[in-house]
């Protein structure tokens, strides 16, 4: 099956990450995108470094096969222009603090008066509601008010800031994107479109499934390296000779009498989790990360190295499964990893670049297009 969702129309009104990251899945998958930005206050991910012929890597994989209209939103026409676009448009991400979209005319209680069809989802990090509605907030914040950042890291150290963005993809880009695709598919029995409220801190607080029922239920807290799974246990990471890490996830029996082979340590009887764990410590000390990959490469062991993002990028297991495409540029990027039969990657956007575009399929004149641009309606 090709680009399974052919047909579905989305306005992009949504910066930096969670928006634009939801919006790339919806394309990767067939939709048709359009970005609707501003011209005189860019995206900060358009300028990230490195840029490759103008645009940074990072933009360019993030926004992937969308179109641009440039669109000053607090223009008067601006309005009578989104709400044109609303009408023939299946779905709206936003990305805006609560009150925004309102205070602009472009709420979804005025837009569904304009297509009662609409799917209208909007990403913040609090909600629409509660007392944190209008706070502003980052990924970091977010894990920590859900209580996730408590038990990261170290007992000695605290937690650690992720270079992985968790919040804001994991609980605000796929929820988003799974709520608008089970939206579409109500819509197909109801004929109606809905409000979609994605909270960033609501999904973090969801997404510590083995954590929270057990907090909740009467059981204490979790802990830094208090738990199996965040380093109270063998699952961990562990320093090589030349200050690289291997991970080690051998939790269930059979993976641990064989690490334990591997390594030339008597575990029979088991020996307590923290004996075992400084044995390891130990025996990874002695070598370095290539010897200990040569080594233990034709166990199963649930043991990998910790690699770099370029050595990742060149890993035989990302190769064989196409994960890194070149473009005719010369960019490399990312591959959808949605399990859809691929279509060829398309270029982000310049912004506005596909405004005049729009424009006249809305009907607009070229002189109209002038006299709009003249006036501002496209800064």
């Amino acid at each position: 099956m090709k680009e399974p969702l052919k047909g579905l129309k989305v306005l992009d009104l949504s910066t930096l990450l969670p928006g634009p990251y939801a919006t790339m899945m919806l394309a990767d998958l067939g939709a048709e995108v359009l970005r609707v930005e501003s011209a005189s206050r860019h995206d900060l991910v358009r300028n990230m470094k490195p840029l490759i012929d103008g645009q940074s890597a990072a933009f360019s994989y993030l926004n992937r096969g969308k179109q641009s209209l440039a669109l000053n939103l607090k223009h008067p026409e601006a309005i009578g222009l989104i709400s044109q676009l609303v009408a023939e448009y299946d779905i709206l991400i936003e990305q805006f603090r609560p009150g925004v979209m309102a205070r602009l005319g472009l709420d979804y209680d005025t837009l569904k008066q304009v297509n009662p069809r609409l799917i209208y989802c909007s990403i913040t990090g609090y909600g629409q509601t509660g007392p944190y509605r209008d706070k502003a907030g980052h990924d970091l914040n977010y894990l920590a008010l859900s209580g996730a950042a408590s038990h990261m890291g170290r007992k000695a150290s605290g937690p650690a800031p992720m270079g992985l963005q968790v919040a804001d993809v994991a609980a605000g880009s796929h929820p988003a994107v799974i709520s608008i695709l089970a939206a579409v598919i109500g819509r197909q029995s109801s004929g109606e479109g809905c409000y979609l409220d994605i909270s960033m801190a609501d999904n973090t607080l969801a997404l510590q499934a083995l954590m929270i029922p057990a907090a909740l239920n009467g059981a204490p807290d979790p802990q830094p390296e208090s738990n199996f799974l965040n380093g109270g246990g063998v699952y961990d990471y562990y320093r090589t000779a030349d200050d690289r890490y291997l991970s080690v996830g051998s939790l269930e029996p059979q993976f641990r009498q064989r690490l334990a082979r591997a390594l030339n340590i008597q575990d029979n009887p088991p020996l307590e989790d923290r004996q075992l764990k400084t044995l390891l410590q130990q025996k990874f000390a002695k070598q370095d990360l290539e010897t200990w990959c040569e080594e233990l490469a034709e166990q199963d062991i649930c043991v990998e190295p910790v690699l770099t993002v370029s050595e990742a990028a060149e890993h035989p297991q990302f190769i064989a499964r196409n994960m890194i495409v070149t473009q005719p540029s010369g960019e490399r990027q990312v591959d959808s990893a949605l399990g859809f039969e691929q279509q060829p990657i398309q270029p982000a956007p310049r912004c506005g670049e596909q405004g005049a575009q729009v424009m006249e399929r809305l009907g607009y004149s070229q002189t109209e297009i002038d006299k709009l641009r003249d006036a501002g309606l496209f800064d």
